[in-house]
């Protein structure tokens, strides 16, 4: 059916892929813990819309150019990794909260500006382009013309599995960060651990490798 393949086998696959932890969760966790449950559920859009954008390029051929061209994934990841690191900073330097208000969440910033946040993270980490390249083409046909309904399809089977995963994750991460904020000092500590972990995630893409 359209052109694949063994795919409850791929939708196995997704799912154990998206269970494994990896930048995207440490990003929703982070996001989620500091900010609350809202700023990680916009988080989780972002994200999933990051793999949207990845699926179109694997099915337009566009992530070939990654995959050949040492040039151009390096910008992508310097790009990405700057990025990841000018968010941490941003956290790492956020005004603490008032004593009175540790008993909520940090006041969440724009729900549309944290979504294009996770959008941006995900859609310049060139490994995630990498992975869609060599991964989807495995459950497609061999000779299926065109190619790119089979991608699409496989796309969202991947953008399903993962939005239901990441929900959870972000929903668990803010009911614990709640918790933590009955002591007093919480939200600022929980700030700039978020903000050290988008600096480490950062610094950890910008020395990333093709292969």
């Amino acid at each position: 059916m359209f052109g694949i393949h063994d795919f409850p086998l791929f939708v196995v696959s997704c799912i154990l892929l998206n269970i494994t932890p990896g930048q995207d969760t440490i990003y929703i966790i982070g996001r989620s813990m500091a900010q609350g449950r809202q700023a990680g559920i916009m988080s989780v859009l972002g994200i999933m819309t990051g793999v949207l954008v990845h699926t179109l390029l694997a099915a337009l051929g566009l992530s070939v150019i990654l995959a050949t061209s040492s040039l151009a994934f390096t910008v992508v990841k310097i790009a990405g990794a700057v990025y990841l690191i000018w968010i941490g900073i941003g956290f790492m330097t956020a005004r603490a909260d008032k004593p009175e208000s540790f008993d909520k969440p940090a006041a969440s910033p724009d729900a549309w500006k944290i979504y294009k946040q996770g959008v941006l993270t995900n859609v310049l980490n060139p490994k995630v382009a990498l992975f869609f390249l060599s991964f989807l083409p495995q459950f497609v046909l061999p000779g299926t013309q065109p190619v790119f309904l089979p991608f699409l399809v496989l796309g969202l089977a991947f953008f399903t599995t993962g939005s239901i995963w990441c929900i959870f994750l972000a929903t668990g991460a803010a009911w614990l960060s709640d918790r933590f904020r009955r002591y007093r000092s919480a939200g600022g500590l929980l700030k700039k651990c978020t903000g050290l972990l988008f600096v480490a995630l950062g610094i950890r893409l910008a020395f990333a490798h093709a292969r």
